[in-house]
């Protein structure tokens, strides 16, 4: 597969994770995932490190995606991300308005505390394009929580019966568009972002009204 890379150097390796794709094999232990991939490609081409995930997207999330070449860095970066050091921002359609432009949803999920922040950026007609900062770190949070306030994600199929909404989207609409963090070797302020991907970017041109 073609795995945008959005950052590379000494330490890490951060690409644009396709929509579809496992970052890391499930209790299933499925073989192909976007670390095997990874890791099969840096084998054949002779390179010496090997690839270890500093976090995770959902299988049906796009996006940023960080890895690092030692597992001494992966371990201080998966520290960064536990501490809250890290500032994640991500886009997402979810279906309806909300009466309030920005918002956070602070509602624990199995039992553990969870946050997430919100600021709608555009309200479309039955949908708006949300930009979302989830504070906690928690699995499947912003399909959670969005959920949770009656307004699921576009696409959502885990949390939310696609039959309940006219809008449809052949897939999850979330992407993981922004990371902040401090890198774990030269302790440079790291700031990388991503575009929309394209079959997002179409949705919204076919669903302008």
């Amino acid at each position: 597969m073609n795995i945008p890379i959005i950052f590379e150097d000494d330490w890490l390796l951060i690409v644009d994770k396709p929509a579809g794709l496992l970052s890391v094999p499930t209790p299933k232990h499925e073989a192909r995932t976007l670390t095997s991939i990874l890791n099969q490609d840096a084998c054949e081409r002779g390179l010496e490190y090997h690839l270890y995930p500093c976090h995770r997207l959902d299988r049906e999330t796009s996006g940023l995606l960080i890895y690092a070449k030692s597992r001494s860095i992966e371990e201080k970066l998966a520290g960064a991300f536990r501490d809250r050091l890290v500032s994640k921002q991500y886009i997402a359609f979810v279906h309806g308005k909300f009466p309030q432009p920005q918002g956070v949803i602070n509602w624990a999920i199995e039992g553990k505390n969870a946050l997430t922040k919100y600021r709608v950026i555009q309200e479309r007609s039955n949908y708006s394009v949300v930009e979302v900062s989830p504070v906690t770190g928690r699995t499947n949070q912003i399909r959670i929580h969005f959920k949770h306030i009656q307004h699921p994600l576009v696409g959502e199929d885990k949390f939310a019966f696609r039959k309940d909404f006219t809008l449809r989207a052949k897939r999850l609409c979330l992407h993981a568009k922004y990371l902040e963090f401090k890198h774990p070797q030269t302790a440079k302020v790291m700031v990388i972002q991503s575009p929309l991907p394209a079959d997002m970017q179409k949705f919204l041109d076919e669903h302008q009204s």
